[in-house]
């Protein structure tokens, strides 16, 4: 079921939808836990800060915070912290991907996140699709950092694209131990358990899947970054409230 809180709404001048009471910010369940929004940025598979994300902040259901809790007091103490991409993700922003997918002349960004892959391809390979779990509200695009946590420098539009899968150092900058390859890469090799991935490597993604499998999180085995907390709060809603304080429930 589709949540109320259409762009037509919105263009009647209707408010914004509002999260229900059991949506929360992760930094007010653990504020150790890193953020790092990047479609709030310009840094992303289509070059431009996506729609619905009006701050840069991490949105979940209560259940799905407190379990990365619960996997951040596990990781600490080894010397990491989990640095979280994208959790809550409005319906708005998955129909910014759609429309960009559709415009096959907009491939600004394709020599860092999808340099095998034809834009044509996206929908028939996966990489895109009209409805996300993101939106139910329990699942989270997240890493691992060691700490203490190095500053990432910004991305200037503009500046030259790397491949996601180039080596750590020779890719774009993130504090993150290395996965073999970047967030969002649009490759084969972003499969968590490909069999080309081994050493440390593995050994990082291992780290990472069985922390959250511990707390209660199933991994998209296609996504070494992504893992739904189940049982999901809300397994068959898809939201549209932006991602802001404001369309939180205030605290009591």
């Amino acid at each position: 079921t589709a949540a109320p809180g259409t762009a037509q709404a919105q263009a009647q001048g209707k408010p914004e939808p509002r999260a229900p009471k059991e949506f929360v910010a992760l930094r007010d369940v653990d504020k150790t836990i890193l953020e790092e929004i990047r479609y709030f940025t310009p840094y992303n598979f289509i070059g431009d800060p996506i729609d619905g994300y009006k701050q840069p902040m991490c949105v979940l259901t209560r259940a799905a915070a407190e379990a990365l809790r619960d996997a951040q007091a596990e990781l600490r103490p080894k010397g990491y912290t989990l640095k979280v991409y994208d959790c809550y993700r409005p319906q708005r922003a998955v129909n910014h991907f759609v429309r960009w997918a559709q415009d096959l002349d907009d491939q600004r960004m394709k020599a860092d996140f999808y340099p095998r892959i034809d834009k044509s391809t996206l929908f028939d390979d996966g990489y895109i699709a009209e409805r996300s779990g993101h939106s139910r509200g329990s699942t989270v695009d997240l890493t691992i950092v060691k700490l203490p946590a190095r500053p990432t420098k910004p991305y200037t539009p503009g500046q030259k694209l790397v491949s996601c899968f180039a080596p750590q150092d020779e890719r774009f900058p993130d504090n993150s131990v290395d996965m073999a390859t970047g967030y969002d890469c649009f490759d084969t090799l972003s499969h968590t358990l490909d069999p080309r991935i081994v050493g440390k490597q593995r050994a990082n993604r291992l780290l990472l899947k069985n922390t959250l499998e511990d707390v209660g999180f199933v991994n998209y085995e296609n996504e070494w970054w992504h893992f739904t907390y189940r049982p999901e709060t809300f397994p068959d809603t898809y939201f549209d409230f932006p991602v802001s304080r404001d369309s939180l429930v205030p605290r009591s």
